[in-house]
């Protein structure tokens, strides 16, 4: 009974610690503070040097929990990856992810090594447990505190941190190999880099595409898709491991190839997720925080200190601006990507496999590593909202979208319901305006059912449902939020080559001479973007209204406020020109120099 009982109590004492870090979220969040750093925290307080007095020191068990959760993250974290955000940076997000890991690990071995009074070989170690970037702490920080990147610089952070791990890991276990053996060929480190990296791309490929087909053509009850794409992930990080490939790399790249590919459950799957990640990041950093030691982490905390500021203030700056040389990067990027280097639970799960075999001075990498972390969370995560606003790479913040319901259809893919509360300020309800590709199919009224015929005219706190395509729910959510307040047309505007979303295509007709019909006259160009454009309104997203072809300036509120006339050419090339169509001309590109269009 007594040992029944330690099990009870440890169940206990296990859900009480994950639900003080599920609760402190909402106390960082206020605060700003880095949430997986309030995690650690608790697992310190609960440890055995802190009030909770918990004897914990089981690295197997950490390394396991460790595992998991690092496969789900990377494979949520892939999932939510849209290929086409991705493809343009491809180029430099994979030379951060191995030659700038290893450059980092590099630059941080000398420093390793003066302080820490290392060999070479324990230094470069500690280059590489701490070289990667932490795909869940730039997954998370950047999302719970609201950023909105510019699309180039967001994609190529988080195809980065989603993709370096298994350089780490690799250079991590070839390291840690040769000082237990003592020896290593080049060519047993190459093939062994090779057949992990190449091998792991191939099990996530196929093993991602294995899962759509599964989630296709199965008739699962309702409710297991997400368990099942769940455990299918850790199915496939399994695999890869078993034939010693990198299993980080096929999960996330599994990830990938499921987010873009057309899929039953797909909301279900990505909500069922985003749980399954936050408790996984709770359980391994609160167990993280369990296995560290203060009084240990005080022997160590001064050199451990001088190699996290010299891999955040000189290794990762290096690394990153040698990387990005060949690349069209500004300087304000490039310094916070450089800055974006985020250390987190890898850096912590990488020094906990010396501990795992036994290498000497095993426990001075963990500290190492777990001092690394803390200042990276602290500087580098508490300041990472005012860098980007600082350095011009955040985009302005949209609304929270609306409370999206989808639903899928048996028997078939292309679209599915979505349904939508109706609000009194929302596009919907004022203009009526729906896309072209979607079609109202039902209205709850006062938990009544009704035809959009029978429910017209729509009122304020209905509840619509409409048919459309499953990669384009997402488009709709700007119809149904509330509109930003409009501001007066300026008239003086409308004869320039920037208007105000305000304008009529009826104004605009009457300046530029285009050719429009009467129901179309008097619908407003914010009007026209919401209608034609089949996915949410981005900066610089055109739309042709012939002769002369619009472009979306400037968004607010998920609408078009602010719209550039792109003229048509007046001759072909070659032609000269007259000097009214030469001083048009110039009259143009000195607008588009002074307005920065």
């Amino acid at each position: 009974m007594t040992s029944l009982d330690s099990v009870s109590i440890a169940i206990f004492l296990g859900a009480v610690l994950v639900m003080a870090g599920i609760l402190s979220s909402l106390l960082a969040l206020r605060f700003g503070a880095p949430l997986l750093l309030v995690f650690l925290l608790i697992g310190m307080l609960a440890g055995d040097a802190g009030p909770g007095q918990l004897s914990f020191n089981d690295v197997r068990t950490t390394y396991l929990v460790g595992s998991v959760a690092l496969a789900l993250i990377l494979f949520d974290g892939g999932l939510r990856t849209k290929f086409q955000s991705i493809r343009t940076v491809l180029a430099p997000s994979m030379v951060l992810a191995t030659i700038g890991v290893l450059l980092t690990a590099l630059i941080t071995a000398p420093v390793a090594k003066y302080v820490l009074d290392l060999n070479w070989t324990e230094s470069l170690l500690v280059g590489a447990v701490v070289a990667s970037t932490d795909a869940a702490a730039v997954f998370l920080l950047v999302h719970t505190q609201g950023l909105r990147l510019r699309p180039r610089v967001g994609a190529t952070l988080e195809a980065e941190s989603g993709t370096n791990d298994p350089i780490a890991i690799f250079l991590t276990l070839m390291l840690v190999e040769f000082i237990s053996i003592g020896q290593s060929s080049a060519g047993h480190v190459v093939f062994e880099l090779a057949r992990e990296g190449l091998l792991g791309a191939f099990v996530g490929v196929i093993g991602g595409r294995l899962v759509v087909l599964a989630l296709n053509r199965m008739a699962l009850p309702q409710g297991l898709h997400a368990p099942f794409v769940t455990t299918a992930a850790l199915v496939i990080f399994g695999v890869a491991q078993i034939a010693h490939a990198s299993g980080f790399l096929a999960v996330y790249l599994a990830g990938i190839v499921v987010g873009n590919r057309p899929t039953r459950a797909h909301n279900s799957v990505i909500t069922f997720l985003d749980a399954a990640t936050w408790l996984a990041q709770i359980v391994m950093f609160v167990l993280l925080g369990l296995l560290s030691s203060p009084q240990r982490l005080m022997d160590s905390v001064g050199p451990a200190v001088i190699v996290a500021l010299a891999l955040m203030l000189l290794a990762r700056p290096i690394a990153v601006l040698l990387c990005l040389v060949p690349f069209r990067f500004n300087w304000r990027e490039k310094i916070f990507i450089a800055w974006t280097g985020l250390r987190g639970a890898v850096a912590i799960f990488l020094a906990s496999i010396p501990m795992l075999v036994g290498l000497p001075k095993a426990y001075l990498y963990f500290d190492v590593a777990f001092v690394v972390v803390i200042i990276s969370l602290l500087l580098q995560g508490w300041t990472l909202a005012p860098a980007a606003r600082w350095l011009h790479v955040a985009l302005p913040r949209v609304d929270r979208g609306p409370r999206r319901v989808e639903l899928d259809l048996p028997g078939q893919l292309e679209q599915q319901l979505v349904g939508y509360p109706v609000r009194a300020k929302s596009l919907y309800f004022r203009r009526g305006l729906t896309p072209s590709w979607s079609k109202p199919t039902l209205v709850i009224r006062d938990e009544r059912i009704l035809s959009p015929a029978e429910a017209d005219p729509i009122e304020a706190g209905d509840y619509v449902y409409l048919l459309a395509p499953p990669e384009k729910a997402e488009a709709l959510d700007r119809f149904f939020v509330d509109m930003p307040p409009s501001t007066a047309p300026d008239p003086h505007l409308l004869g320039d080559f920037i208007v105000s979303g305000e304008h009529t295509l009826g104004e605009l007709a009457e300046v530029y001479g285009v050719a429009i019909s009467e129901d179309q006259a008097k619908l407003t160009l914010s009007d026209y973007f919401d209608i034609h454009l089949d996915h949410a309104p981005k900066e610089g997203a055109d739309l042709a209204l012939d002769p002369i072809v619009l472009v979306a300036r400037n968004i607010s509120g998920g609408r078009v406020n602010v719209v550039g006339l792109r003229l048509p050419e007046d001759e072909e090339e070659g032609v000269p020109l007259t000097r009214g169509q030469a001083f048009k001309r110039k009259l143009a590109e000195i607008w588009s120099s002074v307005a920065g269009v």
